[in-house]
């Protein structure tokens, strides 16, 4: 298959939603035993129906359990095609693993969304045929820096705060040091979590995640006040964890650069006080799904210059 007719698409397959290069959209999805009424992402796949978006996955082991980040993944495609105008195409997907658990879990992560060349399905009632060309995966963290990576002119230490993991990555003579490269499994999800269990301890009340998000993201909002409260308390006191964390792997916060991606990029810049020039905040959530996106460009265009 000649590479120029590739459509090369980037997803960033994260626990709280689902990022493409144009899209976003919450990592939900439903099973629908019944003809819809309304199509609205609705993914008709294998006779079924699935309701797209909505109530968030709990969190597993992995994403390749059962079949819901496929499915996911059929909704991403459908949305960034149907930008195109494209209703069959053969796709190059570009996906992403944290560094550390790269190698142990590349190959099932390709074979998971590999699982069927030729697909056909319906999303909001339009049909696709894809065939997938390739999937490559790459380092999330790295790759919502990669095309910044040039530009830095001494070392570096990239923080990509997600939903569920916290990545943290040295960067020494514009390569990323593997060796010195953590994953911790507390991200923003925990900190909800913990605001919710607050909320319940304190006031005796129940919370909802987009409310908590609203906060983060815009550091304001109408909720009570006593909720407010506690969820911008529980925020700070995650903020300080991370900087703290910081501190004990042996970063000075005042002179290392230091550049925080992901979700958790806009909750450190609102609720942190790391103002100093040392300190960069990429606040694009779909940074890595681009930054995969780039990197798939950047393989097929080695490919098409070796002939």
């Amino acid at each position: 298959m000649e590479n120029n007719n590739v459509e090369v698409i980037g997803i960033d397959h994260g626990w709280a939603n689902m990022k493409s290069s144009n899209e976003i959209f919450i990592s939900g999805i439903k099973e629908i035993t019944t003809e819809p009424a309304l199509y609205d992402n609705v993914l008709e796949y294998k006779g079924k129906y699935y309701k797209i978006g909505g109530k968030r996955l709990e969190v597993k082991k992995t994403k390749v359990e059962d079949e819901n980040y496929y499915l996911l993944t059929l909704a991403a495609i459908a949305k960034e095609l149907e930008r195109k105008g494209l209703r069959s195409a053969n796709v190059f997907l570009a996906v992403g693993l944290p560094l550390t658990r790269f190698g142990a879990e590349k190959q099932g992560f390709i074979d998971y969304l590999s699982k069927n060349r030729q697909v056909t399905f319906r999303f909001e009632k339009r049909t696709y045929n894809i065939t997938i060309f390739r999937v490559s995966v790459f380092p999330q963290c790295y790759a919502a820096v990669t095309e910044q990576i040039s530009d830095y002119i001494r070392k570096r230490v990239v923080v990509d705060i997600g939903s569920w993991t916290i990545d943290i990555m040295p960067i020494e003579d514009k390569s990323p040091d593997e060796s010195r490269c953590r994953t911790v499994n507390e991200g923003l999800l925990t900190c909800m979590r913990t605001i919710k269990d607050e909320c319940i301890r304190q006031l005796n009340g129940t919370i909802e995640e987009s409310d908590i998000k609203q906060v983060m993201m815009y550091g304001k909002s109408d909720i009570d006040s006593r909720y407010y409260a506690i969820i911008e308390n529980e925020i700070k006191r995650f903020v300080t964890e991370i900087t703290n964390k910081l501190i004990e792997y042996g970063y000075n916060l005042e002179t290392t650069p230091i550049t925080f991606v992901g979700g958790g990029a806009t909750v450190m810049k609102l609720f942190g006080n790391l103002k100093q020039s040392n300190i960069q905040y990429i606040e694009d959530v779909k940074a890595n799904a681009k930054g995969y996106e780039y990197l798939a460009k950047v393989f097929l265009n080695s490919r098409r210059k070796a002939r």
